[in-house]
């Protein structure tokens, strides 16, 4: 009887427990975009761009480590500093844009899924968007019994796409020292600088800066010893996470660039298919079609729940989810259904989120390095410094993009 009035000693949380955010930021790192240029990189230039992708993996982990501190910091979102400590009108310049990025987003991976839908049971392209939309709104209304469910759910979508890219690479193989070459930096050619700029461009997406910093900071605690653990925890995340997406991206290169090497008629994903169909076999064809289609659904929501947390944040206002889904399916079902060619369409949506992207970084960088803001979780001069320099590369980068893309 007394035994029970004896405080027991607190046991250390399951690691799975506390883990999440990171898995759900991963997502935006392997959305359809990033399909389809790991495949075209691989088929055109072989290895040689193996240092490219886990130079921009490193760059992700870098950022996303920024957005998880500032909101277990603080115990706010990105755009919720940016409502208390910005001009109003530059807030609202800065949610009509996160708005655009949501859109864009949400652009890009229902029009993948509807090529995945098409590829594995030649279900039309506007069917299929309407398809991905619906289960997209599945997953989001997770979130209606907490966020947990929704990580929950998410990170083992993800764990599906590393399996069906894992099984790809098995059965391509890799060339040892062909791989090792990948490892030193270097283009090959022109095509390389472009491809390589792609593939950096792709690293951060705005959108997921917005929801990282949501996610982790509502597990802001109160005491110091906590949020400190939860920090170390929240590394950890980052880092399996990250890691994750990053053998994904490399994982798609390697089998491109061991089949697929300058067999690609043009870089659309339906190119891709059929290569993997005829060069590989139809159950590398069959892994790719589901690899894309979980990666579909998934972003999906993923960027329609990012859409709510910068509205939140932002304006302190929210619409339901069922609405917001819908206004954001909508300029993607129009997109197929006027016959735009649908890689095309992936592609000018990836510009409008290369665009958005300094009006995150700028900002979580600039909040990260104010003691006033961060307090003791202040960064670091030469954290600050490297922020700096990689925003600056990213944005150079993006600007190289348009520059192509506006003269070809």
């Amino acid at each position: 009887m007394f035994r029970s009035l004896i405080p027991r000693p607190t046991r250390p949380r399951p690691l799975a427990l506390l883990v999440g955010p990171s898995f759900v930021a991963a997502i935006a790192y392997v959305d359809p975009g990033n399909f389809a240029t790991n495949y075209v990189a691989g088929s055109t230039l072989g290895y040689t761009l193996v240092w490219v992708v886990l130079a921009a993996n490193i760059m992700a982990m870098f950022v996303q480590s920024l957005t998880a501190k500032l909101g277990l910091a603080t115990g706010r979102s990105l755009p919720e500093l940016c409502r208390e400590h910005l001009p109003r009108p530059l807030t609202r310049f800065l949610w009509a844009q996160g708005e655009l990025v949501a859109m864009a987003t949400d652009i890009a991976e229902v029009i993948g899924g509807a090529i995945a839908l098409n590829l594995l049971f030649g279900i039309p392209l506007v069917a299929g968007g309407v398809i991905t939309g619906v289960i997209a709104m599945v997953l989001l209304s997770l979130t209606a019994a907490g966020y947990r469910p929704f990580e929950i759910v998410i990170g083992l979508l993800l764990l599906v796409i590393v399996a069906a890219v894992a099984m790809q690479v098995l059965q391509v193989g890799v060339d040892g020292p062909g791989f090792a070459a990948g490892l030193v930096p270097g283009f090959g050619d022109d095509t390389g600088v472009l491809l390589a700029c792609g593939i950096l461009g792709a690293t951060v997406m705005p959108h997921v800066i917005y929801l990282h910093s949501g996610l982790t900071s509502r597990r802001n605690p109160g005491d110091a010893v906590s949020r400190n653990r939860q920090l170390r925890t929240q590394r950890t995340d980052i880092v399996v996470a990250l890691g994750i997406a990053g053998f994904v991206n490399l994982g798609m290169l390697l089998t491109a660039a061991g089949a697929l090497d300058g067999v690609l008629p043009d870089d659309s994903l339906e190119a891709v298919h059929a290569a993997l169909s005829t060069y590989v076999g139809p159950f590398a064809a069959l892994l790719f079609a589901v690899a894309l289609l979980i990666s579909g659904l998934a972003a999906s929501g993923v960027g329609t729940y990012a859409g709510d947390m910068i509205m939140k944040g932002f304006l302190q206002r929210q619409i339901p989810l069922l609405l917001r889904r819908l206004i954001t399916l909508a300029p993607a079902l129009l997109v197929l259904l006027v016959g735009t060619d649908p890689t095309n369409a992936l592609v000018i949506s990836q510009v409008v989120l290369s665009i958005a992207i300094p009006f995150a970084l700028i900002p979580l960088i600039w909040f990260t390095s104010r003691s006033s803001v961060m307090g003791r979780y202040v960064n670091r001069t030469r954290t600050t410094v490297f922020a700096a320099i990689g925003a600056g590369l990213i944005t150079a980068i993006n600007v190289f993009l348009l520059a192509q893309l506006a003269s070809s």
